[in-house]
């Protein structure tokens, strides 16, 4: 079957698409056809060598396909089941052997392509929401790049928790995308003076929840952004060295919250992924799929991601 490994960490001409064994579920296994797989930027961190792993390397941590075999102890999961998953590595790969307890069978309605999608940025969103700073009616959050993936996704959820939703963005383009998602507000931080619009849009009240993934960009907005109950939430770590002005740890006012560490329950995990993709079956809540391209053109896929200038998803599919 084909992959795409990295076998020293590098630039996206460092994705090589090559020939390896197909997988054999273990005990408590299944294997799956990978349609698609969903890019994240973590990808790009371990194909730069910032987060290290063991090389050679299949990157991709979300894909969604079908069941093709299961191993003697897998019970939530058969043959034929349509299925997506998140935070195993290796799923920029035709077939990948998951944990059964991984898995998720996709109700009608959601395609695998949308399953690729919608697993790691969409639990991300809903425990954002929904567990790390439980956005209620009357709040004021600040989300950052409100046009990405993850940003579209939250902008909807913290709405329908009845949250007022200021929103940042880079173009004219997401700015539209992020009022399509039901962003209040929009600012877009290339021409304007994030922290002087939001003092503006909150009559200098600050704002109850800033959510973001670069604390290091945008850790100077903040003093004059939070009042006392405020919360920062981080939710990427793309600059770890960042630094963390001391009157944020003196209130307890960072919350460091990265998916792969965060402690979901399973439990937590089924509710997560079942209220998503009801939304997304009742046409409730939106994920766009900005670029699909085939498992072949995995360096340009890269290069988008890493570029950051497509709004919503990138999707590769094995096809």
């Amino acid at each position: 079957m084909k992959a795409v490994r990295i076998h020293a960490p590098g630039g996206p001409e460092n994705l090589k698409l090559d020939d390896v064994p197909e997988p054999t579920p273990k005990a408590d296994q299944a294997v799956v056809k990978i349609d698609a797989a969903g890019l994240n930027y973590i990808d790009v961190y371990f194909r730069t060598g910032q987060y290290k792993s063991e090389l050679p390397l299949t990157l991709g941590m979300e894909a969604a396909g079908t069941v093709t075999a299961v191993g003697a102890d897998v019970k939530d999961v058969k043959v034929g089941d349509k299925v997506a998953y998140t935070g195993i590595p290796g799923a920029y790969a035709q077939y990948a052997a998951v944990p059964g307890v991984r898995l998720v069978v996709l109700p009608a309605g959601i395609s695998t392509k949308q399953g690729a999608a919608i697993m790691l940025q969409g639990m991300t969103a809903h425990y954002l929401a929904c567990s790390t700073y439980p956005l209620k009616q009357g709040d004021t959050c600040l989300v950052h790049a409100a046009a990405g993936g993850v940003g579209l996704l939250l902008t909807q959820m913290a709405k329908m928790r009845g949250a007022r939703v200021l929103g940042t963005v880079s173009t004219d383009e997401k700015a539209k995308l992020a009022r399509e998602a039901g962003a209040d507000h929009v600012i877009d931080y290339k021409r304007e003076d994030v922290a002087a619009a939001v003092m503006d849009l909150t009559d200098k009240a600050g704002v109850d929840a800033v959510i973001e993934m670069d604390l290091a960009a945008n850790a100077k907005l903040y003093p004059g952004l939070l009042h006392a109950r405020s919360q920062v939430v981080v939710y990427g770590t793309g600059a770890p060295e960042a630094p963390i002005p001391a009157q944020f740890l003196l209130v307890n006012q960072i919350a460091m919250k990265w998916i792969f560490v965060y402690e979901l329950t399973a439990t937590e995990r089924d509710e997560a992924v079942g209220a998503i993709t009801r939304l997304m079956a009742e046409k409730r809540l939106i994920h766009n799929v900005a670029l699909t391209l085939p498992l072949g053109d995995i360096v340009r896929a890269h290069e988008v991601v890493e570029a950051g200038k497509t709004p919503g998803n990138v999707v590769v599919t094995m096809a």
